[in-house]
């Protein structure tokens, strides 16, 4: 590892760029794979499934994956600041300790699955005409959630060491895969929702090879050896001291999600229908502020292990200016062309009009979240977790959920149900922004501390 470090010593901007645009392609080959399933159990076998997929299922899967890539940011977190230090030892620990767990953590996360699924969408009142696709989506997508958790645990370790193209080829050969898998078992083989899970979990089997391999075959100073997979007990704790706040607030986001998914489930098929395809449409907002935001991280954790404090806090401004200005971008794109997107998914006249409504109405508040996402990730990558995570669970999630139980039930609709995203949003973003300003990394007594001693 001899090569110049551009994240720690090129130019901020375009090396920002640079890392940004693969992470956010693969994001985005990410949300064509995952609404693969949807736009074509939507369009050839009908908005039932449709909903199911769409719906509470849709809410469980996001809540199991987003807790778990919660634990890989604090491995991502200790990957590049290990690996901007240039200590060969402590990162060769790291990413086969966490290989281990991703795969430990596939088996129980399957096995519970499949025991707890019917439990879980009759606690959030899965409509009884959804009840029967829902439960065969999940059994066969828990049989293969191992493959899911072992490519994000590699994928999220390439990015932490710089290297955020490969990853997104492996996204790629997924992606296309996935959607001529949906076609042939969707549509020829007539399988329904269980074509659907089918293709997901067989091309996530290849998604997580390939990372796999990347791993082993890369350079020296830091590859993957399978017969080295272990627990390395003072690895671990150093990945879940940043990965379980972390994973702790990816769940608080999705109980969140949740709770609202349930109050949504009672205004009936369409609305659900509509809600869970506005989640696939806006994801192309959430997939630039994500990209920044996993940017930033890589960026913080290797200038943070370089001891480049003074560059760290530059690359923050930078990165908070260029998501702004592409996050409102793809905020009005999105507004516009609200009915053609919805169009994708259904033919359904009255789904498509409550879709639409929820997007013209909702999406002006986006730009609120940015601030949220860019400072957080920021954070993150200077090891900084505890409190920006009590600050998104108590100004995000709890508020929220408090906004369903108190204000719903006395002006009920779904107004009051989207109205609880921007109130929300607008507490924690000016609570992120005084703990910015007052804590984050650049003090003196923070220019001494090295990746060893703050781990």
């Amino acid at each position: 590892m001899n090569e110049k470090n551009q994240i720690t010593e090129g130019v901020i901007w375009k090396h920002l760029l640079f890392f940004f645009f693969p992470v956010v392609a693969g994001m985005f080959l990410q949300q064509i794979y995952n609404a693969a399933d949807t736009i074509v159990v939507g369009r050839f076998v009908g908005k039932e499934a449709l909903a199911a997929v769409g719906g509470s299922v849709n809410q469980i899967v996001n809540l199991i994956v987003e807790v778990f890539v919660g634990l890989t940011s604090g491995a991502a977190v200790i990957v590049s600041q290990f690996y901007g230090a240039k200590d060969r030892k402590n990162l060769e620990k790291t990413i086969h300790t966490t290989y281990a767990l991703a795969i430990a953590a596939g088996f129980v996360i399957g096995i519970l699955g499949l025991i707890f699924s019917e439990t879980i969408l009759t606690f959030m009142k899965t409509p009884d005409e959804l009840m029967k696709d829902s439960l065969q989506y999940l059994h066969i997508y828990f049989l293969g959630i191992v493959f899911n958790l072992v490519y994000n645990m590699g994928a999220s370790a390439l990015r932490a060491m710089g290297d955020s193209r490969r990853p997104l080829y492996v996204l790629a050969v997924a992606c296309s895969l996935n959607v001529v898998l949906d076609i042939f078992l969707v549509v020829v083989c007539r399988m329904g929702v269980a074509g659907a899970a089918t293709a997901t979990i067989f091309c996530q089997g290849i998604s997580a090879c390939i990372v796999t391999w990347m791993l082993m075959s890369k350079e020296k100073f830091c590859r993957l050896e399978l017969k080295k997979i272990r627990i390395h007990m003072n690895s671990l704790r150093s990945v879940l001291r940043i990965g379980i706040p972390a994973g702790f607030e990816a769940a608080m986001y999705c109980v969140a999600n949740i709770v609202i998914q349930v109050f949504v489930n009672k205004l009936g098929t369409d609305h659900v229908a509509a809600w869970g395809t506005f989640g696939k449409i806006d994801a192309a907002f959430w997939m630039i502020v994500n990209a920044f935001g996993i940017s930033i991280t890589t960026f913080v954790g290797q200038n943070y292990g370089a001891g480049k404090i003074r560059r760290m806090r530059r690359s923050v401004k930078v990165c908070l200016l260029m998501s702004y200005i592409s996050a409102v971008t793809m905020s009005i794109i999105l507004m516009i062309f609200a009915r053609q997107l919805y169009g994708l998914f259904t033919t359904d006249g009255a789904v498509i009009d409550i879709g639409v409504y929820m997007m013209r109405f909702l999406m002006p508040s986006y730009f609120l979240y940015v601030v949220i996402g860019i400072l957080s990730g920021a954070l993150r990558g200077a090891g900084r977790v505890l409190v920006p995570v009590l600050l998104t669970c108590g100004g995000v999630c709890i508020l929220r959920i408090m906004w369903m139980l108190v204000l719903l039930p006395v002006h009920p609709g779904i107004e009051t149900i989207m109205l609880s995203y921007p109130a929300s949003w607008s507490i924690t973003a000016v609570l992120f922004i005084i703990y910015y300003i007052r804590r984050f990394p650049g003090s003196r007594s923070s220019r001494s501390l090295t990746p060893q001693k703050m781990l």
